[in-house]
């Protein structure tokens, strides 16, 4: 896999990427204390969102097993994502949508592809709650494939690979600024990052942090559309028998779009025309 990392990009400072680290660790058999250290320290670092955790906090019986090679580092990295402190930090603080982006970069070391991956995921909170949302990533083909048992989860929004998407790597930009903040403390707070980009279906743009008012734009050629487009999205709340052509965020009795401004009405004509009774339409 051909991977960005800052020694290859040459703005990699003014994109944020001065501290990326895209170098998979992972515990190999006969491993030393020091390699276990290793995978422990990356795996607190890639759950959390580089997040500061205190001693107190940390999850000793799980570190324990994995030293004494009782459970996998799967194992582990799902015991610490399943964890009361994992849910308080960004389960409980979080809205839905939010929660389900940061799990695909801390799980899945990238960004959500679409509108039905989000919506996916978004109705596992809803319906059948945070175990089964976390539980869907460790048991899912794509983790065993990239990450395996015994490799903590990595980046990989940034590189190029069989069935990856040019797509994802500019909205990987949106999740991840550098080592240097927490996904607790990036400016946006607990607000989703790419409703917007999956509502339309187009790559975001890459915006220059640290307030220096650039921005790399998407090409509109390249992605049928403008990146850094600031239009509104609504959210349209609807009950009755909807069309599966439609994709819900929140496919329950009372279902739930997302939606961007230049397409509203359309959406609300489609919903009318199949069954549904429109019960609120507010920005998102």
């Amino acid at each position: 896999m051909a991977t960005l990392v800052a020694a290859n990009l040459k703005e990699a400072g003014r994109l944020g990427l001065d501290s990326f680290d895209g170098s998979k660790v992972e515990l190999r058999p006969d491993w030393t204390e020091d390699e276990v250290q290793n995978v422990i320290r990356a795996a607190y670092r890639q759950v959390f969102g580089n997040d500061y955790i205190m001693s107190s906090q940390r999850l000793t019986s799980a570190e324990s097993l994995l030293r004494q090679g009782n459970i996998s580092v799967r194992d582990f990295v799902r015991a610490l994502a399943k964890s009361d402190l994992y849910k308080e930090k960004f389960f409980l603080s979080n809205n839905n949508q939010r929660f389900v982006e940061v799990n695909f970069k801390h799980f899945l070391g990238r960004a959500p592809y679409d509108q039905d991956e989000l919506a996916y995921h978004t109705n596992l909170c809803e319906d059948q709650g945070f175990d089964a949302e976390i539980d869907s990533y460790f048991e899912s083909e794509e983790y065993a494939q990239k990450f395996g048992d015994n490799i903590v989860p990595y980046f990989t929004g940034f590189g190029v690979d069989a069935g990856s998407r040019t797509v994802g790597f500019t909205r990987m930009f949106n999740l991840y600024r550098g080592y240097a903040t927490s996904d607790r403390t990036q400016a946006g707070g607990v607000v989703a990052r790419l409703n917007r980009q999956l509502a339309t279906n187009v790559a975001s743009s890459i915006t220059v942090p640290t307030g220096s008012g650039e921005a790399y734009q998407v090409p509109q050629s390249s992605f049928g559309g403008i990146g850094n487009e600031e239009g509104r999205i609504y959210r349209i709340e609807v009950t009755g028998l909807i069309s599966r052509q439609i994709r819900p965020v929140i496919p329950r009795s009372k279902t739930a779009y997302l939606v961007p401004y230049e397409q509203l009405s359309q959406r609300m004509q489609q919903i009318l025309r199949s069954g549904g009774k429109i019960i609120s339409v507010r920005p998102a």
